[in-house]
């Protein structure tokens, strides 16, 4: 099929139905696109694919407002490097996708473009803040799509919406020339990352970018090709992480992961429990660091009465207080509510200067240090753990859950590759809580958004990580749980009537 056919017959029109189901899309730019498939360079790796992409993505002559209306009608005036690497391999991009205002939410809603719901229960959210991307991805209106990820905005949207991603580690792939809610924020550093709807076209979208030398494109890409790495019929080690010490998997999601530890066993692979460095102490040096100038850069676009996520909005009031107020509400917390965790959590949520920050900086190296360790002492291949504690929330949950993010954003701090991929679906029957006392308010909050009824049939999915610059190897990781779980009867089926 010609790649102009593509657009006319095929991923244009699913494209704009995945659009009216969900809301997905931003930038709608099939009807250039089919003048881009006309002249794409048929000899590059990616000759004719439509890719969609995440709305931050520069594209010359097309907004990438990401959800700020006061960033409405400023079109970039050049390809980022990205989409000049895409071009120069035959991609066509066709569409952007929509985000949550300020970038840090798993749900995706502005005033801008409004929200987008998840394929598979319209109630529910597809994540964020790549979270249009994946419900595009899901629904079949497009196979390969990439977005960005900072604390699990393209694993969480993977998770929720039943898609497969790897966040890359910093300098793997292409990042320059797009727009970001935090220009300049390198405490907890973002990366583009590719999203898909199948292994195998995850597998070939890394590999075909790596042809093209992205290293020649952005200055800020590594200059480390892509590396053959073969774990098949090889017996591996991997540890599994059940519980960040903040937020207990959900009985779904401790479902989906105790599928693949089965089936590693079953297998003859090496599964073992492990108690890695504090993923609590993570979580604490991770907000302290990505929101060091407490949230203004991200927020000071947003004008007058425009809406914030909801999630957003109370962290914001947190960062707004005046510090003697905020220190006693912290001891309120500690000493009075009893929750070290929540007040040790609020404790660093306020703005810091220079002096203050340095410190931060050292801290994370050090604890990457220990995680270094623990890695090499254990002679781990991968660590297990979910992607986030419950599947997908309903709209508004992160006005409940907007802290739960321990199990993503460790790695971001980490700067560690990890994928995700889908296992299973909520069951109703299968999954429900029973009775259930909260260790402290993070996990009141996130536990406050559960139900298995109203949950069922949202996807549920796993997630595997390497270390530091090992995507090949996570993407090998990735074939060996999908392939054993196809051979033991246990395929995830993507979402039905959807396909392209």
């Amino acid at each position: 099929m010609q790649a102009t056919e593509r657009f006319s017959t095929t991923y244009g029109k699913k494209a704009l139905k995945a659009h009216k189901a969900t809301n997905c899309l931003t930038e709608i730019m099939i009807g250039s696109a089919v003048h881009w498939a006309q002249d794409c360079k048929t000899n590059g790796p990616l000759a004719g694919i439509p890719i969609s992409l995440k709305d931050t993505i520069g594209v010359e002559g097309w907004d990438g407002c990401i959800g700020y209306s006061a960033w409405v009608g400023k079109p970039a005036q050049e390809d980022s490097a990205l989409v000049k690497l895409l071009r120069d391999a035959g991609a066509v991009p066709f569409v952007k996708t929509n985000i949550p205002i300020t970038l840090l939410s798993f749900e995706s809603a502005n005033d801008v473009f409004g929200r987008t719901t998840n394929p598979h229960k319209s109630t529910h959210s597809p994540g964020g803040s790549t979270g249009g991307e994946a419900a595009l991805l899901a629904y079949g209106g497009s196979r390969i799509g990439i977005g960005t990820d900072v604390a699990g905005s393209v694993r969480v949207p993977a998770h929720y919406s039943g898609i497969y991603s790897i966040k890359a580690s910093v300098g793997r792939f292409l990042k320059m020339g797009s727009s970001t809610s935090m220009p300049g924020q390198e405490g907890v550093a973002p990366v583009y990352s590719p999203m898909a709807r199948t292994l195998e076209d995850l597998d070939f979208f890394w590999k075909a970018i790596f042809m093209m030398e992205p290293w020649k494109y952005d200055h800020s890409c590594l200059p480390i090709p892509w590396r053959t790495i073969n774990l098949a019929d090889k017996p591996l080690k991997w540890g599994v992480m059940w519980d960040d010490g903040v937020v207990l998997p959900s009985p779904a999601c401790k479902r989906a992961l105790e599928i693949v530890v089965r089936t590693l066993r079953k297998a003859g692979h090496d599964v073992v429990e492990i108690t890695p460095p504090s993923p609590y102490d993570a979580l604490k040096l991770g907000s302290r660091l990505i929101l060091a100038d407490g949230g203004k850069t991200a927020t000071s676009p947003i004008r007058f009465f425009e809406w914030n996520d909801s999630g957003m909005v109370q962290a914001m009031r947190m960062f707004r207080l005046p510090s003697l107020l905020r220190r006693l509400y912290v001891m309120y917390i500690r000493y009075i509510k009893r929750d070290e965790v929540y007040a040790g959590l609020l404790d660093g949520w306020h703005d810091k200067a220079v002096v203050d920050f340095w410190p931060l900086v050292a801290q994370r190296e050090a604890y990457k240090a220990k995680w270094w360790k623990f890695w090499g002492d254990n002679q781990l291949d991968f660590i297990l753990t979910v992607p986030n504690a419950l599947p997908a929330v309903p709209h508004g949950g992160m006005r409940n859950g907007f802290s739960s993010c321990g199990y993503t954003f460790l790695f971001n701090l980490l700067d560690y590759s990890a994928g995700v991929l889908p296992i299973t679906h909520v069951d109703k029957d299968l999954d429900q809580l029973g009775v259930f006392s909260p260790r402290n308010a993070i996990e009141k909050g996130a536990y406050m958004d559960y139900n298995a009824d109203d949950m069922h049939g949202l996807p549920v999915g796993v997630q595997i990580v390497g270390q530091r610059l090992e995507e090949e190897k996570v993407m090998e990781g990735m074939k060996v749980v999908e392939k054993l779980l196809k051979e033991s009867g246990m395929e995830y089926k993507l979402l039905d009537g959807c396909d392209t």
